[in-house]
């Protein structure tokens, strides 16, 4: 048996563009339904928000989004979780590393670290914390 996790993020109206903005670092086949899609509406002015979305990628990236509805509640918070991404390779790393950080903030530069030969952290333009690295040999 085996099991697969994936980071599920939660938006307020940001849904469809955070997904778009993934997609297009990380390559893959973006799916998206509404809330009128789903005939879930509780709220016209949020009918086109985003009810579930998802980016998934031959290469194994693999995230879900979804818009909260007005009526529950939500915050984006500081830094409520990571998003880690791993690799092989630091042409692959440095690849979304540079993608990523458009419109974002720099926490940890990108370089070596006593695990890996390349780690860094970066706030994307939606306020996800994202952690890339490469895989130590061996």
């Amino acid at each position: 048996m085996a099991i697969k996790t994936v980071t599920h993020l939660n938006f307020r109206g940001e849904a469809r563009a955070a997904l778009a903005f993934y997609q297009a670092v990380f390559g893959g086949k973006q799916a998206a339904l509404s809330y009128r899609d789903a005939q879930a509406v509780q709220d016209e002015s949020e009918a086109d928000q985003i009810m579930w979305g998802e980016v998934d990628s031959d290469a194994g990236f693999h995230i879900m989004a979804y818009d909260v509805p007005g009526r529950l509640d939500w915050n984006r918070g500081e830094i409520p979780f990571f998003v880690s991404v791993r690799g092989d390779g630091a042409e692959e790393i440095s690849g979304y590393w540079d993608r990523l950080k458009e419109g974002g903030a720099i926490i940890q530069p990108l370089g070596p670290a006593g695990w890996s030969p390349l780690y860094g952290m970066v706030r994307d333009r939606f306020g996800v914390t994202w952690v890339l690295d490469v895989a130590a040999a061996g």
